[in-house]
């Protein structure tokens, strides 16, 4: 015979159960609004092109143009490829490109270029492309897995000028920091 603190182990379990199988059932709530890493990726692109300090966008359905609006312009890294983003960055969107891109840059060789497309053409090379006018540089898709951790504008120029004034000191201190 079950006692009634059994009974409720048991319904409490069933409740438990029932709660957990929905949780992987039932799709995502349908007013639930898209990141703008998703629209990347349901675009063929990798999530990790754009900062995870993207605070809004727009996408044009007519155009095409994407907007990305950060909270200030700031540097992040591709691996070992600096990147700087400014508070908006805008380019025409279509499956597997983003073209005509601005506000973004790459530092090759100590100058900032201007990255003005960005191209996965064949997602099984595992190569995505950067168009920086000149040239296309290749990029590993895996360099673009995670959005990328940004750092404000302004604290990495007051960095490089630390580094100016102080050479390389500066640096180990701040690694010493973290």
């Amino acid at each position: 015979m079950a006692t009634p603190h059994s009974r409720f182990q048991t319904l409490h379990g069933c409740v438990a159960l029932v709660l957990f199988l929905s949780a992987l059932v039932l799709p995502a709530a349908p007013g639930a609004a898209p990141t703008i890493h998703d629209l990347l990726k349901d675009h063929g692109l990798p999530a990790g092109v754009l900062p995870r300090t993207v605070q809004s966008f727009s996408l044009d359905p007519e155009t095409g143009v994407l907007e990305a609006r950060l909270e200030a312009p700031c540097y992040a890294r591709w691996r070992d490829n600096p990147v700087y983003f400014d508070k908006v960055v805008s380019g025409n969107l279509s499956y597997g490109a983003l073209r005509g891109v601005n506000g973004l840059a790459q530092e090759e060789l100590f100058l900032w270029l201007p990255v003005k497309g960005i191209l996965v053409a064949d997602p099984a090379s595992g190569v995505l492309l950067l168009d920086i006018g000149l040239a296309r540089k290749q990029l590993s898709l895996s360099v673009f897995d995670d959005p990328p951790d940004c750092r404000p504008a302004a604290k990495v120029e007051g960095l490089q000028l630390l580094q100016k004034k102080h050479g390389s000191r500066v640096e180990g201190k701040l690694q010493a920091q973290r």
